[in-house]
């Protein structure tokens, strides 16, 4: 009989703990995914609303739009938590408070560098802002004299104070939106107010108002549908006549139009709303699938210039030309650009 105490010890299986391991990684990977890839959903405002904003509880939905102008938004399922919104685009009488606490001067206010314009005239370094001019043009570019649109024109002293320019004013206009805002502008606004801008995907959201996959934020029915308009955008031949069968030819009052699903104002048409996001035409089929903020890199597109994205339209947006007053559509342009169509509004984390 053997001695049990010289015998050879039986040896640790190691040969079964290797795929043990592997198996036990596919199953927390796959836990992992599982989690991940969970829906965000809807969730409680957490505290009574400040002042002028509204509750938006955040949720899974269909973001972007399948018939996109430039093919740069593709319908992909995104997820967005909850968070609190300015119920209307910031006005001029709230953006006046924000300079007069602060003395901030907005870029359409400052004198262009050398740097900014390097093929300007040095006499065109002036302070001033892009106004559009109704004009009989063509909406072909090829038949442009000039990269931009003829129905464009710089000028010269055009900023919020003054938005059509030396000797116009926002007197009696005090709950119009802001306008002649670069990106800077506003994303300085929200830092003061204690607030930011919201990332594309939250303006989306938001936008829709429930309403997931439909064509306007306000449901299936076209504008002028029944004589019944939701939005301030173009009637008319752009652009050349605007005949203002919504009720407005330029810039509307704030609130003017009924609120969609969330009880926001205007997210199609009046003015451009600025985003926090850097724009990538092919950012969307590889955004995250929660809470996505664009990319961390900037682009360079136009002239070599990275730009912001934009979203919900403006008074000038016309079928034949400009559908980016639809939810799911987007824009972009450089951040320290402005225009008599651009403002803002801003959004505020939950606590």
């Amino acid at each position: 009989m053997a001695n049990p105490r010289s015998s050879t010890p039986t040896r640790f299986p190691w040969v079964w703990v290797i795929p043990g391991l592997i198996l036990m990684g596919a199953v927390i990977t796959v836990f992992a995914i599982r989690v991940t890839d969970e829906e965000i959903g809807p969730t409680p405002a957490p505290t009574s609303a400040p002042d002028g904003m509204v509750w938006i509880p955040g949720g899974t939905f269909w973001m972007g739009d399948a018939t996109s102008q430039d093919g740069d938004a593709p319908p992909h399922r995104v997820g967005v938590s909850g968070f609190w919104m300015d119920a209307t685009e910031v006005t001029n009488a709230r953006f006046g408070k924000f300079v007069e606490a602060t003395g901030y001067v907005t870029v359409a206010e400052r004198t262009p560098t050398r740097e900014q314009c390097p093929d300007a005239d040095p006499s065109e370094l002036v302070p001033g802002s892009a106004i559009f001019a109704p004009t009989k043009a063509s909406l072909d570019a090829r038949t442009w004299p000039a990269p931009h649109p003829p129905w464009w024109q710089y000028i010269k002293g055009a900023n919020w104070r003054h938005p059509e320019g030396p000797g116009s004013s926002i007197a009696g206009r005090e709950n119009h939106p802001v306008v002649h805002i670069a990106w800077e502008d506003a994303n300085a606004y929200a830092r003061w107010a204690g607030k930011r801008l919201p990332t594309e995907a939250e303006w989306e959201f938001a936008a829709r108002g429930r309403l997931d996959r439909r064509p306007f934020v306000w449901g299936d029915a076209r504008p002028g549908a029944d004589g019944k308009y939701w939005a301030n955008t173009w009637q008319g031949v752009f652009p050349e006549r605007n005949t203002g069968e919504d009720g407005f030819v330029t810039v509307a009052p704030v609130g003017s139009f009924p609120a969609n699903g969330y009880g926001l104002f205007d997210m199609s048409g009046n003015v451009w709303e600025w985003c926090a996001d850097w724009y990538d035409r092919d950012y969307y089929p590889s955004s995250p699938k929660q809470n996505p903020t664009g990319p961390v890199v900037p682009v360079s597109l136009d002239n070599g210039q990275p730009q912001r994205v934009r979203r919900g339209g403006s008074f000038l947006c016309a079928d034949e030309y400009c559908r980016r007053y639809l939810p799911g559509t987007r824009d972009k342009n450089p951040p320290d650009s402005s225009a008599n169509h651009t403002g803002f509004r801003c959004v505020k984390d939950a606590k």
